[in-house]
Parts: structure tokens; sequence; C-alpha cells
């Protein structure tokens, strides 16, 4: 019923018009000092990197360009916060669990984003030289407009400006169109991988990746967490909390947008984001009883 090359123009309303004006929303909506907690960004920041590097020494290999491995990592690291985290944990711990979450967005779409589609560009280094590695590697990031969006509401938060209600309304309609657009995307996305394929998608080319999301990155943010608050960081039991179930969400959706747009194995991609979040269903449910339990707040 859709037309393949209808493909990237959905990809391009949700990365260029719908995520943004939800991140914005996001950013502008939390209070400033939230988006500053040094010890929770510091212990997020420091998980994210560790599982972006981890991801891609086990799964970068002859089959596996810098493309396709940091897009890769960034799947495993990048958490669905926006469109499952904040409402799943605002009903099950309260309004309080926004603060910690909208933190870790923060983190992933500035740096841990960024960092990736970095590394994507490093394909052909050796063969091209380092310093044109280097400038495309910039302009990845700068044209990544997640980031710009979510600095944006953060100043707007930090100022006190509010949008004009006929743009506040406009921003609003966008933002809410974000999540279903991009699902039904990776829908698209999937059927047209496995339409057009030759060589069909091996297991083994997304299933460690899928592991590692949901077993790996909450136990890293929960060890690391706890090491923190045994070493002294001022770091609130309660926001560990939120992280280590942050961390046991499946992937994020929005990454299939942007390795669409960066030309990565955007079939391998959403099908990790797919076997994720379907089982998820039952990781993330042991998770809550696990931490819960665990009495971490």
């Amino acid at each position: 019923m859709l037309p393949q090359a209808a493909i990237p123009g959905l990809n391009s309303f949700v990365l260029y018009f719908a995520l943004p004006c939800m991140l914005y929303r996001f950013g502008a909506s939390t209070p400033i000092a939230q988006l500053l907690d040094v010890s929770l960004i510091a212990v997020y920041l420091l998980c994210a990197l560790i599982m972006v590097g981890f991801t891609i020494a086990v799964t970068r290999g002859p089959r596996t360009g810098w493309n396709d491995a940091s897009f890769g990592a960034l799947v495993a690291a990048f958490p669905n916060t926006g469109f499952m985290g904040v409402p799943l944990l605002v009903a099950l711990l309260g309004a309080k669990a926004a603060g910690p979450a909208i933190v870790s967005i923060t983190v992933d779409m500035l740096i841990t984003s960024s960092l990736c589609i970095a590394l994507s560009r490093l394909d052909g280094a050796d063969e091209h030289g380092a310093a044109r590695a280097f400038r495309l590697a910039l302009k990845g990031v700068v044209v990544n407009p997640l980031p710009w969006a979510i600095a944006l509401g953060g100043v707007s938060s930090a100022i006190g400006f509010e949008l004009p209600g006929p743009v506040a309304v406009t921003v609003g309609l966008l933002a809410d169109a974000a999540s279903p657009v991009a699902l039904f995307t990776i829908g698209a996305v999937l059927a047209r991988s496995q339409m057009n394929t030759t060589t069909p998608t091996q297991p083994l080319d997304y299933v460690p990746v899928v592991l590692i999301k949901l077993v790996v990155h909450p136990v890293l943010v929960g060890l690391v967490g706890l090491s923190a608050i045994q070493l002294g960081l001022p770091l609130d039991p309660f926001a560990l909390t939120v992280l280590v179930l942050l961390s046991a969400l499946p992937s994020a959706s929005n990454v299939s947008l942007l390795a669409e747009r960066f030309g990565a194995d955007n079939g391998r991609i959403a099908r990790i984001i797919l076997l994720s979040t379907v089982l998820a269903f039952f990781s993330f449910a042991g998770a809550v009883a696990l931490v819960t339990g665990a009495a971490f707040f």
C-alpha cells in the first residue's frame, strides 16, 4: 500500500519536524536545575560511553564497518525513553521520575548520538585520510537536528521563554505525531528490507545487540550507580532507580531514522528495535520487580 519511495519522506518528516518539536517540548518543560544534575549526568554518560565502546568492539568486523557498528552501538546504548520511559515510569514511580528521564534523553541526544554519528563517518579514514574523516564526522554531528532541538528547549527553560499560543499548538501537534509516525516508518523499513534483500540479515547480526541492550545496559548502570554512591557521589538513590529502569527499556525507535539518514544498514537496526521491544515486555517487568524489590530508593 505504501510506495517504497515514500519511506525517506516519512523519515525526514519525523527527523526534521516531529522529533525536534517533541524534544523542544521536553527541554522547555523541564526545570533547568534538573537538566544540570551533574552526578546524574556523570553516571549515565559514563555508562553510555562504555556501552558504545563495548558494542563497537564486539560487533565491528569484516562484515560490519564503522557506519553499521556505530549505529548498532547507538541502538544498544539509547533506550526508548521519550516514547515509553517517561509515561511508564511516571505511572510506576510518580511525577518525580520525569526529571531523571529528561536528563537521560539530554545525554543521549546531545552526546551519545553525536558521538556515534561522528564514529559512523570513520569508514574510509585509512584510504582518504584522517582529516577528511574528521570533517565528515563534524558535519554529521552539526546537521543532526535533534541535539539542537533539546538545547533550544533547555535555553527556553532557563530564560522562562514561552512560545506564542498558535505556535505552541503547532509544535504540540508535530510533537504528538513523532511516536506513531516513527513506529509506522520502522515497520515500513522492515518490510522494505524483507522485500529488497538478496542476503537476509542473520540473527547473529542483531540478536547480540538486543541482549546487550536489555541485559548489559541496566546491569552496568546499576553497578556504576551503586559504586558512585559508595564513593560518596551525591547521587539520589531514587534517581538511580529511574536510570536503571530506563536502561532496561528497549532500543529507541529514532535511531532507525538516523541510520536511514546516514546510510547504515537500517534493516538490521529496525530488527534490533523490534526484537528488543518484544522481549522487553518480559525483561522490563522483571527489572521493575527486581529493582523495586531491592529497595534502591
